[in-house]
């Protein structure tokens, strides 16, 4: 598999060369942007504002019409910095525009009324740098807006929000081969997804159901707009999550032309198209195909990862109607299935092999479908409603049968299949009283239809043990208040609370969230904020069956939320016109974590920490956990060519289990420290650019719990230490990636070469400890060493 894929990053590289040195038409000098403004509060649309290009000489511009919406045309190709400027509102300052000449460029944005008091004259706020400023008012702590240019900017992010978040401050990546992450020291199912404005499941490709990430996501880069992240103390919006929440948001079509997107890298075959239904006319579509490139080369008759191919293919939409004067309607989804299969029965059983066990056969398919509509209609100057509806629905399928150790007979070992179908909706309205007063609420309702299905088979596939069995429905509801004030230029303050009720055990609970910001200077911020927070379990824990006197019973139905306290304190300090120096301390107290009631390490804080579902019964909300630390950010924003972004994290996470022995979680790693930078190099008169960007990451070896050998060998499984769980650390984690990308610039097109250098020192990091029954021993299994990521993309 190395070789082939060494050949096909030196046809890369060759490619590269060619597009470099080969002659073509004239470049295209110039392009459009086009975007639309809203206010922020109401997030009704304003007409008249300007929009300006102040990067050229002279400076170009447009205003917006009735719905907000503006074109610049003939803006040269590179990278701008755009003003936007409306009397009484505050001015807005976006840097680092890139424009390219196969798709025009998209920005959208909202902008602040001045606030004004006594004997004082409006005095505009200069919001230099946006990155600062997120999609959602309400959020004023531990939050931090992207867009589709970090996401492919950063060396190792492979297109993906996820890995991209895992190099800001307080997250830990899950491992190398997945995108789920650790938010400080938080499991990854604490996380939240939101995908314009509705409750989403886990968005990724081979994503379980007891699980928030995957190894490919599902979400197409090419058709995310401005969204945010959130990593603690979070606004009223967000509910059901106790780590991180993504509110995802993806962009409109080109309303005045077509634009076309073909693209090849590791993770598949893509293909883009956009537009208008009606040329003149404002209603778009925007529409993304992808297939995997292992299942490509597969159906040509290639052989690359054995038996263990990866098969997946994923579909993104969104089509866009304006409704009257006042109304827009949004259709849009996100649709994929994957399987793969890890057929042990083709695998050395003399040799130690981390991705296929050879006394195993194993095969595993997944489904995962977001569809959804939202209706937003402008109630009035100063309000806006906006209802979404929704439909998701996801699948697993898994059957493993066992390998005999001398004959190789396979016999049955285990099935699951695990089901949903959500049906979704959220209702909100936001309202502006005045400059200093904004207020919003909203309405979710998630009714979930579940089938559950997991059992093992033991004495060679005769005796069927059964985990879950269950089908039915649950109702989660959720509701939220948020409350906006002004109290001059200087200080601000977002109050509310958020309440969720889950109907099949009628657990209620009531959050109330606080925050405030206080700017000192020109430059110098200060943020405070405190929110409680709860979250449901796994639907899947609520059903695990156990068997009593009376017969088989649910002895986890009763199982209440999960919830934490968050503080967080933020010190933001500007240095010089481009650099940002960030320090945010936090603590977080949880509590009624699900333990068991007999005295045990156990604890359902450490889900999430392998992917598998945990069938623990029984358990009652007794446990506790902590996590504190320090986090601190220093970066460069992209300027004459260059960035960095240098992130690190020093924390604790603890917990207690039924026992009351308080324990490392299995996500405290203490420490995270991220490098990453970039350059970009002009290359001839056209526009064309050569970008180098790294990164250089170390973590701290995470905690596990040793395995028992003797009672392993007996039981022909791993068999834990269960009173010394987490006491045995790993090695710390050390991982440098590089890319070299290349950006040529056509007549009407853009063409893009890149070359993802994952681990290039081919560092040895540790992904677990397992027990090898053939082998009767403790096997250490490492994660991915160095692995070359070609990609080709052409826009037009």
């Amino acid at each position: 598999m190395k070789t082939n894929l060494k050949k096909i990053s030196i046809a890369s590289l060759l490619a590269l060369c060619w597009a470099i040195s080969s002659p073509n038409a004239e470049a295209q000098s110039t392009q459009s942007i086009r975007g639309q403004v809203l206010d922020e509060s109401s997030k009704a649309p304003l007409p008249g504002v300007n929009v300006t290009v102040i990067s050229v000489d002279p400076i170009i511009g447009a205003s917006t019409d009735l719905q907000g919406n503006f074109r610049i045309t003939g803006v040269p190709i590179g990278r701008h910095t755009l003003k936007i400027s409306f009397i009484g509102y505050e001015d807005r300052i976006i840097p680092d525009v890139i424009i390219t000449a196969g798709k025009e460029a998209i920005l959208n944005q909202s902008i602040s009324e001045a606030v004004t008091q006594l004997n004082e004259v409006v005095v505009s706020y200069d919001r230099t740098k946006d990155k600062k400023e997120t999609n959602n008012e309400m959020s004023l702590v531990s939050t931090r807006s992207f867009n589709l240019d970090e996401t492919k900017k950063y060396a190792g992010a492979l297109g993906d929000p996820a890995r991209m978040a895992g190099n800001f401050a307080g997250v830990v990546p899950g491992n190398d081969s997945r995108n789920d992450i650790i938010v400080r020291g938080n499991s990854p199912l604490g996380v939240l997804w939101q995908i314009e404005g509705l409750n989403a499941p886990n968005p990724n490709h081979f994503g379980t159901l007891t699980s928030t990430g995957g190894p490919v996501s599902i979400i197409n880069t090419n058709n995310i707009d401005k969204s945010d992240f959130s990593t603690g103390a979070f606004a009223p919006q967000y509910g059901n999550a106790t780590a991180a929440a993504f509110d995802l948001r993806l962009r409109r079509g080109n309303d005045s032309k077509r634009e076309y997107l073909g693209q090849v890298g590791f993770n598949g075959f893509e293909g883009g198209i956009e537009g208008p239904f009606v040329k003149g006319k404002k209603a778009t579509y925007l529409v993304n195909y992808r297939y995997s490139t292992l299942g490509v080369f597969k159906t040509l008759g290639f052989s690359i990862a054995g038996s263990a191919v990866p098969l997946y293919q994923d579909l993104n939409y969104k089509l866009f109607f304006p409704i009257g004067k006042n109304g827009e309607l949004s259709i849009f989804g996100l649709n994929g299935n994957s399987s793969v299969d890890f057929l042990g029965k083709d695998v050395d059983t003399t040799a130690v092999d981390n991705l296929n066990d050879p006394y195993a056969n194993t095969k595993v398919n997944y489904f995962n479908t977001i569809n959804g509509l939202s209706y937003k209609h402008k109630l009035g100057a100063n309000t806006t409603a906006n209802l979404s509806l929704g439909y998701t629905s996801t699948g697993q399928e898994f059957r493993g049968d066992s390998l005999s150790k001398d004959q190789r007979v396979e016999y049955r070992n285990g099935s699951a299949s695990f089901y949903t179908k959500v049906f979704n909706s959220h209702l909100s309205i936001n309202h502006k009283i005045n400059a200093r007063n904004s207020l919003s609420g909203g309405i979710f309702a998630d009714l979930t239809d579940y089938s559950l299905q997991n059992r093992d088979f033991e004495n060679a596939g005769t005796k069927e043990v059964i985990f879950v069995n269950s089908k039915g429905q649950m109702l989660l509801s959720q509701a939220y208040l948020q409350w906006k004030h002004r109290f001059g230029r200087k200080v601000q303050m977002v109050t509310g609370v958020h309440a969720q009720h889950l109907d099949f055990n009628n657990d209620f609970y009531v959050e109330p969230r606080l925050a405030f910001r206080y700017d000192a200077s020109p430059l110098t911020s200060f943020n405070l904020g405190y929110g409680l927070h709860s979250q449901a379990q796994n639907v899947y824990n609520y059903f695990i069956e156990t068997q009593t006197s009376v017969g088989r019973q649910l002895t986890n139905r009763d199982m209440r939320f999960t919830k934490s306290h968050h503080v967080v304190l933020t010190a933001d300090r500007r240095i010089g016109e481009n650099t940002r120096l960030k320090m945010e301390p936090y603590y977080q107290y949880l509590f009624d974590i699900p333990v068991e009631q007999r005295a045990s390490s156990f604890a359902m804080i450490n889900n999430g920490a392998d992917f598998a579902p945990v069938d623990n019964d029984s358990l009652v909300n007794k446990g506790t956990g902590t996590n504190f630390g320090v986090e601190l950010t220093l970066e460069r924003y992209f300027s004459k060519g260059f960035y960095y972004l240098i992130t690190g994290s020093v924390f604790e996470s603890k917990y207690k289990g039924s026992d009351g022995v308080e324990r490392n979680t299995a996500f405290n790693t203490r420490y995270v420290l991220n490098v990453l930078a970039g350059k970009e190099f002009k290359v001839g008169r056209k526009g064309n650019v050569l970008a180098i960007n790294f990164k250089v990451a170390t973590i701290g070896g995470r905690y596990l719990t040793p395995i028992d050998l003797q009672a392993s060998g007996l039981a022909g499984r791993a068999v834990f230490l269960d009173n010394r769980a987490f006491t045995e650390r790993q090695t710390p984690y050390f991982r440098s990636d590089l890319k070299i990308s290349y950006r040529k610039e056509m007549k009407s097109s853009t063409l893009e070469l890149a070359l993802d250098l994952q681990n290039v020192t081919n560092n040895q990091n540790v992904f677990n400890r397992d027990y090898n029954p053939g082998l009767n021993k403790v096997v250490t299994n490492l994660q991915q060493g160095f692995f070359p990521v070609p990609m080709v993309r052409y826009t037009f």
